[in-house]
């Protein structure tokens, strides 16, 4: 009588017909440094900067159960100095005609503006952006922080700057002491006159972002976008700095990837990418996120490559599989259904495929499984488990006589 049995293996990355075109990498950035320069050197078009905000918090991913994404407390020299850090290799990363995003709270912008003066040049400062939103409770004791703030730097005065492609209809909102009309071709328009001039602004006509954005919301606990990662931005956000500082083709890099919006919106928009972050959460939640958003598309426009990178994945002990699975085999072909499991107990996700040179190259998905949920593979090939700690499995199942 045959027996299953299944043999872990070690594995230093992923590769994925679907998802990108991009990288994901799980390390913290300072540990790749050099190869980083030695791969990306001088080839983004941008590059944005979301680091932790060092509250002093820890903040959680949540899905069916709370899991810690990352402790946001260090000693002040240490955050600053991880920024400056990111900083110094952003400048490195990017392109001559390039542009770095910092992405930071108002307790530390001052000082910020500072360092980048100091990393890119005086001359190198282009914007100090406001990002207002309207999000959780009013403070008594002060007036309520509601904003962020983006330090944007240029390369150089000739740096990519298309504020065409973010510009919105101005549309059909009512406007005080002006006069509604219609011209001879049937666009509507508001007029004013002033100093014997007559002023006209049209419905479709369209009106670009100064350096207060106030019209991108923050995401609300319930908003489709959202993926469990407490600190997760908008991908409008995002699109509204790659499209005006990138065109398609390009490449946007992303040292703090989180949960993964820039790399999102980047693929969305036609650009390459690459995403680091030393956060097992935050590969697992990026990699999820892009394959998903493909394997809901057309073949034609999902067909791209998405690359995994971390550290080897040693060929330790597995998991009981069997609380996971039910486990059935016929005819060589081993079948993994999922039982019925609360929420927080469930996998992350699962995967099926083949391991060359340490390169787990993936043929078949269950994200985010759920009862009943699972793949089919053959004997021989390989199964990559993400369970619901973060902790990544590949093993292969094996048929003992």
């Amino acid at each position: 009588m045959s027996k299953l049995t299944f043999t872990p293996v070690p594995v230093t990355g992923e590769l994925h017909l679907i998802g990108g075109e991009g990288t994901v990498i799980h390390a913290d950035f300072r540990d790749v440094w050099d190869e980083l320069v030695s791969r990306f050197a001088g080839s983004a078009r941008v590059v944005y900067l979301d680091p932790p905000f060092n509250t002093g918090g820890a903040f959680e991913f949540r899905r069916g159960k709370t899991q810690l994404a990352y402790r946001d407390s260090v000693p002040w020299e240490e955050h600053l100095s991880l920024i400056r850090s990111a900083a110094e290799l952003s400048k490195k990363l990017l392109a001559p005609d390039g542009t770095l995003f910092l992405h930071i709270d108002c307790a530390v912008a001052a000082y910020c503006r500072v360092m980048l003066d100091e990393v890119f040049g005086r001359d190198a400062f282009t914007n100090e952006i406001v990002w207002a939103y309207k999000s959780g409770g009013r403070s008594k004791r002060n007036f309520s922080n509601k904003h962020d703030v983006i330090l944007m730097y240029r390369m150089s005065p000739d740096s990519y700057f298309n504020i065409g492609a973010v510009g919105a209809a101005r549309g059909p909102k009512r406007r005080n002491h002006m006069k509604r009309c219609v011209d001879e071709t049937g666009r509507v328009y508001y007029s004013i006159r002033t100093g014997g001039r007559e002023y006209r602004y049209y419905e479709d006509d369209p009106v670009y972002p100064s350096d207060v954005w106030d019209d991108v919301e923050h995401l609300n606990q319930r908003d489709p976008e959202r993926t469990g990662f407490i600190t997760q931005k908008p991908e409008a956000l995002l699109k509204r700095i790659i499209l005006s500082c990138s065109e398609e083709g390009d490449t946007v890099v992303d040292l703090f990837g989180g949960s993964g919006t820039t790399a999102a919106a980047a693929a969305k928009l036609g650009r390459s990418f690459v995403s680091v972050d030393s956060g097992a959460v935050a590969s697992a939640v990026t990699k999820k996120r892009l394959l998903e958003r493909c394997l809901k598309m057309r073949l034609y426009d999902a067909n791209r490559p998405l690359v995994t990178e971390r550290g080897k994945v040693e060929a330790g002990e597995l998991p009981d599989l069997n609380k996971y699975f039910d486990i059935t085999e016929k005819n060589g072909r081993v079948t993994f259904a999922l039982k019925r499991l609360p929420a927080g107990a469930r996998p992350f996700m699962l995967s099926a495929g083949t391991v060359e040179d340490g390169i787990f190259t993936a043929t078949a998905y269950c994200l985010d499984p759920v009862f009943g949920d699972g793949i089919k593979t053959e004997a021989g090939k390989c199964v990559h488990l993400v369970d619901e700690s973060f902790n990544e499995y590949y093993f292969v199942p094996e048929i003992a006589e």
